[in-house]
């Protein structure tokens, strides 16, 4: 009977063992695909989409504005229709839609500007959430998620200056392609350092974290960069007809697009790293996962 606990431990580690190396024979996208599903990928995107579009594109807006000097001849808007080459009756969709930089210096206050940073805490524990269940741990308790979400949060408004900042240098050839690919790095370190910030025991394994960050560059930037280009442009096609609440509708589109491709970047990271982190890192670090869940539901 002594014996009974350690037999019954050995059988467990045994059986997750197992259940790893089923997971890493099958092919990276069906494993990714499988647990995008498992989590409920949709709807945390949905809800995810909800949070970028009343936290980030306001914060975009407000740092235009800034960075115009408020202008009362620049709009964000104009912006868009130079990097989509947008014409016609979608070009004054997108020009109806933004006012001039000048219209936003009011919000550029302590109590406006803190309004949206605040508000960026709900996002990043929305992001938080989907982290946890793609990798399949424990969420941190609330007040640790809050300081590590907001944390991760200012993280993130750094790395999209960063990236904006070292894209739009204006140089031509060879030098045009090295700032492109540098514009790409402030997006790595983002999606390498997230797991470790808003995943329980996610710095286990840290040398292995480097593969999140390149699903995050493939996911994040590259393809986000293709969908902006090619995407949004139809959508405002589609809602032509609508005026400006038919560009905010393809905006709003836009960013459940963008955040599914998050929640993929979870999947992707997290079904990496469980391939090349070692086989006793992974199971040592969703132990507490695994033995929450089963307390709950005994």
């Amino acid at each position: 009977m002594e014996d009974h606990p350690i037999e019954a431990l050995k059988g467990t580690v045994t059986n997750r063992v197992e259940q790893l190396e089923a997971s890493r024979r099958l092919g990276l996208p069906v494993a990714a695909t499988r647990r995008f599903f498992e989590i409920e990928g949709l709807d945390l995107g949905g809800l995810l989409a909800l949070e970028l579009f009343t936290t980030v594109i306001p914060l975009i807006l407000i740092g235009f504005g800034w960075f115009s000097g408020f202008s009362n001849s620049l709009s964000f808007g104009d912006l868009l229709i130079r990097q989509l080459e947008l014409e016609g009756d979608g070009a004054s969709q997108v020009r109806g839609l933004f006012g001039t930089g000048a219209s936003l210096k009011s919000t550029w206050t302590v109590v406006g500007l803190a309004s949206f940073l605040v508000w960026g805490i709900p996002m990043a524990s929305q992001v938080a959430k989907t982290f946890a269940r793609a990798w399949r741990r424990e969420r941190f308790a609330f007040l640790e998620e809050v300081w590590r979400g907001g944390l991760w949060f200012f993280l993130f408004l750094g790395t999209q200056i960063g990236t904006v900042a070292v894209s739009t240098v204006q140089v031509a050839g060879i030098p045009h392609m090295v700032f492109n690919l540098l514009g790409l790095l402030p997006s790595f370190l983002l999606w390498s350092a997230t797991p470790a910030l808003l995943v329980r025991n996610g710095a286990n394994g840290w040398k292995h974290l480097a593969w999140c960050g390149v699903a995050g560059v493939i996911l994040d930037m590259a393809l986000i960069r293709v969908i902006t280009r090619v995407l949004l442009p139809m959508l405002l096609s589609g809602w032509e007809g609508f005026g400006p609440i038919g560009a905010a509708m393809a905006l709003m589109t836009w960013c459940t697009v963008v955040a599914a491709l998050w929640v993929i970047t979870a999947c992707l990271g997290a079904v990496l790293w469980e391939r090349n982190a070692p086989a006793d890192v992974v199971i040592a670090s969703q132990h507490e996962h695994r033995a929450h869940t089963a307390d709950n539901t005994l």
